[in-house]
């Protein structure tokens, strides 16, 4: 099962923080997806999450974010247009592609459908595009305070109600959207679409769907929503949308995970924003999480940091006796290290030097426990313990590390 979503911040167009969450599966990333929400919606909506949690199930990544001045993000909604949208779009495209890797999926829902096709060409790296009850024309959107237009024209501002929630609509907003051709974008991108869409949305007609699909070059495919309504507010169509999804892209994306990572000289490790101590570990392409027990404060949703280290000395351990037991061709059937931890008192340590004495106060003590399964007689079992000794991470902890600290620059 996909853990819970990270949550990250990063820069948006006009200098805003944006708020976002990053989806990942359990193991290894296939690939990465960018999620862009509806009109004055957000990241959160059930269709984002449902759509999410279905993606890493196959593998795939998914970063959703809020627009400018929406849900959880900074800035001013009534300074934002589509074109703003496009460039916080691709900002969070930057974002994955330094952080992550670039997406290969693009999924938009309603005018984040329109918003993606637009801006899907900027992306060479995605191969499909998904779009869930968008407009062919952004101009479309306007229907929802046409009440309002005249107000706008006339006084370069009005508040209108969208969802039960005020907002300011500003004429630039307006004349924005005549500036962007939705069709020609389509026919242009390059990339596998899948259009989804009801034919009993109310807020977004099927005829939209229609003009999307007759736009763009194979490869192109339509699935018809039935009764669903234009938000998917029923978990069962959120559902639905998402398994197609993940299905469909499953065809243009990497078969297995072979996505690169931003290079890195070591491990990165990152807060979540989940629970007190929660972090990601990033060690190449794998995903790890580390944390501390609940009975700290923890969530206990991973390995604690010690944790970490132990696991760092057993599997060297067993790693170093296998290489030495294959080179010797001694018939070791499996190996096998349980390594506790806890810290004493130098002054009681019997097999501690007299530098550790010297140091006082307590010290890390890790008792390893080795388990060899084989035909093997005294003196083989001997020299393999002997061996584990030599392990690299046991000679790290023995030995006085230097550790330096300091503040990372971009």
């Amino acid at each position: 099962m996909p853990g819970k979503p990270i949550k990250l911040t990063f820069d948006g167009a006009h200098g805003a923080k944006l708020a976002a969450r990053l989806d990942l599966p359990s193991g290894a990333v296939r690939a990465y997806a960018l999620f862009a929400h509806c009109f004055t919606c957000s990241k959160d909506l059930i269709a984002a999450r449902k759509i999410a949690e279905a993606l890493t199930l196959q593998g795939i990544g998914v970063l959703r974010f809020d627009f400018t001045g929406l849900g959880g993000s900074g800035g001013d909604f009534a300074s934002t247009n589509f074109t703003s949208n496009l460039d916080d779009l691709g900002r969070a495209v930057e974002f994955l592609r330094a952080e992550y890797d670039a997406p290969k999926l693009l999924i938009g829902h309603s005018l984040g459908g329109a918003a993606i096709l637009a801006m899907a060409e900027r992306v060479p790296e995605a191969t499909a595009v998904a779009t869930i009850g968008a407009p062919a024309d952004i101009g479309h959107v306007t229907h929802n305070f046409a009440d309002h237009l005249e107000e706008i024209k006339t006084k370069g501002a009005a508040e209108v109600s969208l969802g039960g929630r005020p907002f300011v609509i500003k004429r630039q907003f307006v004349d924005d959207l005549g500036k962007h051709d939705i069709a020609q974008a389509t026919r242009e991108m390059g990339k596998a679409l899948l259009v989804l869409h009801a034919p009993r949305d109310e807020t977004v007609g099927i005829e939209n769907a229609g003009k999307i699909f007759d736009a763009a070059k194979h490869p192109k495919s339509f699935l018809s929503l039935d009764d669903a309504d234009h938000l998917l507010r029923e978990p069962a169509d959120a559902s639905y949308v998402a398994s197609v999804i993940a299905a469909w892209a499953g065809r243009y994306l990497p078969r297995d995970a072979e996505t690169p990572v931003k290079p890195s000289d070591g491990v990165v490790v990152r807060e979540t924003g989940q629970g007190k101590f929660q972090c990601m570990v990033m060690a190449g392409h794998h995903r790890m999480m580390a944390d501390e027990p609940e009975s700290v404060g923890g969530l206990d949703s991973g390995p604690s940091p010690y944790d970490f280290l132990s696991a760092a000395l057993g599997s060297c351990t067993v790693m170093t006796v296998r290489m030495y037991a294959d080179h010797k061709n001694i018939a070791l059937d499996a190996v096998r290290a349980e390594i506790l931890h806890d810290k004493i008192h130098a002054d009681d340590c019997g097999e501690c030097d007299d530098a550790h004495r010297q140091k006082g106060g307590k010290i890390d003590r890790f008792e390893r426990r080795l388990t060899f399964i084989g035909d093997l007689d005294a003196d083989t079992r001997a020299k393999l313990l002997a061996i584990a000794n030599k392990c690299p991470v046991h000679r790290t902890l023995e030995a006085t590390s230097l550790i330096e600290t300091s503040e990372a620059r971009d």
